[in-house]
């Protein structure tokens, strides 16, 4: 159906405290959920692309994407009847500091689509234009930021980690002013706007900020909502217990979602507490990146460069620090710590047990095997010792020969095509790599697992193919240009991360050198 024939069922506004103020301008927001507040118009919006999937979710057909009214609309300039724009209120910890009130500075949502009774999908606008969370900002997005959220929004998807998703990319035609190095040096850049699409893009920090203000009977109202509309199975619980159990479940999706991004090899770059949505989905994606070479202490945030506390290995222990921080934000509703603090002891169970069935899969080993950490600990060290692709060394790893491998026959070279240098390998790397080999060949050997179904069962959850920030990089350069059909080709190989696609072998290719210090092709900034 067209978008203007959309039902819009706005929970949100409806049922939760909005801001009394109706003019737009940069202030502190008390006792409101929300502020009203319209999209600021595009000069010349141009569709660059849009995601099928998300729009078939939504009863459009590509001609209703296609369409002048999906354009005006999903650009800011016009409003469908139904809609009821707003900017949430939120806080956060950032860097591990209270950062008090933040908000939605440069998202405004539409409004909120009902599918089915039990189902809507908030579509949000990402670069619209200042709202009252705005603070020294001007609400606008730039083209290299949404470009890539767009990609990895629906990339994470198909490489089936819990994330929001993105349903379009438009260019305002406008252009925003951006230092993007943060060195003094600001330039214009070309405007973009995504829209984003979620079941809810509550956070940890709505609940924060409530608390931090005392206001509790806020804190209930949100609460209650979020359990009654994204929680349904606890709705009819009562009393501190329905609170302890949704803490409790939203503990195990933020392990579940953990579990996801170390699996694939993803760096979130912004871990704060109003980053972490309150269903377990990957949610704003700003500096991310990808392990293109195995280092657990590696950030994409140059902001971070000088902790790193976002960096790849620390991933499992922020979540769990920023889930202490909902339990105390909650903990009014609660009334005693002990309650909370079994549920947040049952995240290093969820994770470690999830961690360690994921490992399994990705080594190829039955869920029923006993894996030795020593093993785990040996393939790290071998990981480390060189430049490592993680992506494709789990790929080369599917394919070697078991039998001659457990012999001592073959060894490194089956998986060098993974090394960053293969030619510059020190001799005692190659030999502990061969022993490592040896003794993971002879434990697959020992579980006596079909070859083939091991194979499948490996390159079934080790991706072949995800969104790299160089040819993100390459299709930002393309698009800046007015040619989309980079963009869209890699769009389409990105839907099948897990399947070898003939021709398709550039998307797959290890980092090139020219890469290794261009800026936007490791790591990047805040700024968008």
């Amino acid at each position: 159906m067209p978008l203007d024939e959309l039902t819009f069922d706005n929970r949100f506004v409806d049922q939760l405290p909005a801001d009394q103020e109706s003019t737009n301008y940069r202030r502190q927001v008390a006792n409101a959920c929300y502020s009203r507040v319209d999209p600021s118009p595009a000069t010349e919006p141009k569709l660059v692309c849009y995601s099928e999937e998300v729009a078939q979710d939504l009863g459009l057909s590509p001609q209703d994407c296609e369409s002048e009214t999906f354009l005006r609309v999903l650009a800011g300039n016009e409003l469908l009847p139904g809609m009821d724009p707003f900017a949430m209120c939120y806080g956060g910890h950032q860097f591990g500091n209270w950062a008090g009130q933040l908000g939605d500075g440069r998202a405004i949502t539409l409004g909120e689509v009902a599918l089915q009774p039990r189902k809507r999908l908030s579509l949000q606008l990402k670069g619209a234009g200042e709202t009252p969370y705005s603070r020294t900002a001007d609400g606008l997005a730039v083209l290299r930021s949404s470009l890539r959220e767009f990609v990895c929004s629906e990339a994470m998807h198909f490489l089936r980690v819990p994330t929001t998703r993105a349903l379009s990319l438009i260019l305002t035609g406008d252009e925003v002013i951006r230092d993007m190095l943060y060195d003094g040096n600001p330039a214009p850049e070309q405007g973009a706007v995504v829209c984003r699409v979620a079941p809810s893009f509550v956070r940890f920090g709505n609940f924060e900020i409530c608390a931090a203000r005392r206001e509790i009977e806020l804190l209930q109202q949100l609460a209650d909502f979020t359990i009654d509309n994204d929680f349904p199975s606890l709705s009819e619980m009562q009393g501190k217990d329905r609170y302890v159990e949704w803490f409790r479940e939203v503990v195990r999706l933020t392990a579940v979602m953990i579990v996801d991004w170390m699996r694939v090899g993803f760096v979130h770059g912004v871990m704060n507490t109003d980053n972490m949505s309150i269903l377990g989905l990957t949610i704003d994606y700003g500096p991310y990146g990808w392990l293109e070479d195995f280092d657990p202490n590696w950030t994409p945030n140059t902001t971070d460069a000088g902790t790193k506390r976002y960096r790849y290995g620390q991933q499992p222990a922020v979540a769990h620090w920023n889930l202490v921080q909902l339990a105390n934000a909650i903990l009014p509703l609660v009334g005693e710590t002990k309650p909370l603090e079994e549920a947040l002891a049952e995240y290093s169970e969820h994770y470690s047990s999830l961690w360690l069935s994921t490992i399994k899969r990705k080594l190829g080993f039955p869920d029923v095997s006993k894996v030795e950490y020593e093993l785990l600990e040996e393939m790290e060290k071998v990981l480390l010792s060189t430049e490592t692709d993680l992506t494709l060394f789990y790929r080369y790893l599917a394919d070697i020969d078991i039998e001659s491998t457990a012999n001592g026959s073959r060894g490194i070279e089956q998986i060098q095509g993974a090394f960053y240098k293969p030619d510059r390998l020190a001799r005692h790397i190659k030999t502990n790599a061969n022993r490592w080999l040896k003794h993971y060949a002879e434990a697959l050997r020992h579980d006596n697992q079909d070859s083939s179904e091991r194979i499948q069962q490996m390159n079934s959850i080790n991706p072949l193919y995800v969104p790299r920030n160089y040819l993100a990089q390459l299709a930002i350069d393309r698009v800046e240009l007015g040619d989309y059909g980079f963009l869209k080709d890699w769009m389409s190989v990105l839907k099948k991360p897990y399947v070898e696609q003939p021709g398709k072998e550039a998307y797959a290719a290890k980092r090139p050198e020219w890469a290794r210090t261009r800026v936007g092709c490791s790591m990047l900034s805040c700024s968008s």
